[in-house]
């Protein structure tokens, strides 16, 4: 299922406040946003316990119950003590929609009734179910209609800004909450649909975790291992050569400065791409769209940025490209303007450098 219309992990919470009260809610969002974190954060906040069932992990019986023979000689169905409870609680239903079909039906009447058999949910408790997209390529079934239309749906999406926030305040390595600031568009990318890892809040939190369990003894070749284990190759190396650049205090503006010069060591090409990466976005911030509104700060840094691209193609035009490359709808990044001048100057450049 696609939403026209999506949230911010901030805004779930109040959504929730005034919707899981009344009726159940289903949040639809690409896997590691943090979906059942949110969940358990808003059960918290209300005081109730959160009691987890995972739709792919059940039977249609581990809900219904099992029959017990009654005083009165009929059978009665008991459902299982995770869900007969006398006090009010949370009941999350994650991974409700990769759950059979079976299984989703004996969701029905508890997440429209609150009710398993004889068996009623205390009141004040609220179901909220959670479910990945098909698009994501994580097992999903179709829903059937009328398990949709039990539902209010909610869909999230991932935002950088939420989770620096929620980082600062739950000791995420400053290697991460620091990198993420600079890249806040490497927090998230779109699931593969070949079996690699991807980058997610779960993943750079994972990362997290490993940073602080090998602490500044960490080499660089652990390292490599860590980051390509959990994120995007891109990302991957651009977090690699963020991290030299941590320990090395080397940096895009000693090279900006002519104080530095780009690294050029076969084993430090995880470096330049970052560098080369962190120098596009320099470019973006710091060069007018139009040249008329270029400042005289702005035409130079335009003309040492040729200079640095020339340096840059003498030690890797592919990386060198990376830098002038267009975007991925295919439209330019850097101001046209600029591009035009790099083109028509670089001759010139390469001369002087002979």
């Amino acid at each position: 299922m696609q939403g026209a219309v999506t949230v911010s992990p901030s805004q779930v919470p109040e959504l929730l406040l005034g919707l899981a009260t009344v009726r159940p809610v289903f949040l639809w969002g690409a896997p590691g946003i943090g979906k059942s974190s949110l969940v358990k954060g808003f059960a918290e906040s209300l005081g109730l316990e959160c009691v987890s069932l995972i739709g792919t992990q059940l039977a249609p019986e581990d809900l219904i119950g099992v029959p017990q023979l009654t005083p009165e000689g009929r059978s009665r169905f008991c459902p299982p003590e995770s869900i007969a409870r006398d006090e009010p609680y949370c009941l999350f239903l994650d991974e409700l929609n990769a759950a059979t079909p079976d299984v989703q039906k004996a969701f029905y009447s508890l997440i429209l009734d609150r009710r398993i058999g004889s068996y009623e949910l205390p009141p004040g408790s609220i179901v909220i179910g959670a479910g990945n997209r098909a698009t994501d390529g994580a097992l999903a079934r179709p829903m059937a209609s009328a398990l949709v239309n039990r539902l209010v749906h909610v869909h999230l999406r991932a935002s950088a800004t939420d989770w620096l926030t929620w980082a600062h305040g739950h000791g995420v390595h400053p290697w991460v909450v620091d990198y993420l600031t600079d890249r806040p568009d490497h927090l998230w990318s779109a699931p593969p649909k070949t079996e690699e890892p991807f980058s997610t809040p779960r993943a750079w939190h994972m990362l997290s975790d490993a940073l602080h369990s090998f602490g500044p003894t960490l080499d660089e070749d652990t390292l490599k291992v860590l980051a390509h284990g959990l994120l995007t190759p891109q990302h991957a190396v651009a977090f690699c050569g963020y991290a030299k650049i941590v320990r090395n205090s080397y940096g895009l503006d000693a090279i900006l400065k002519g104080d530095a010069r780009w690294p050029h060591r076969p084993e430090d090409r995880d470096l330049l791409y970052y560098l080369a990466d962190a120098f596009r976005g320099r470019l973006v911030k710091e060069l007018p769209a139009r040249k008329e509104h270029a400042s005289h700060s702005s035409r130079q840094t335009a003309f040492r940025a040729k200079s640095l691209l020339v340096q840059l193609a003498e030690i890797s035009v592919e990386v060198a490209q990376t830098v002038i490359a267009d975007g991925p709808d295919g439209n330019p990044v850097l101001p046209a303007w600029f591009l035009i001048e790099a083109a028509r100057d670089m001759p010139r450049l390469v001369e002087a450098r002979r």
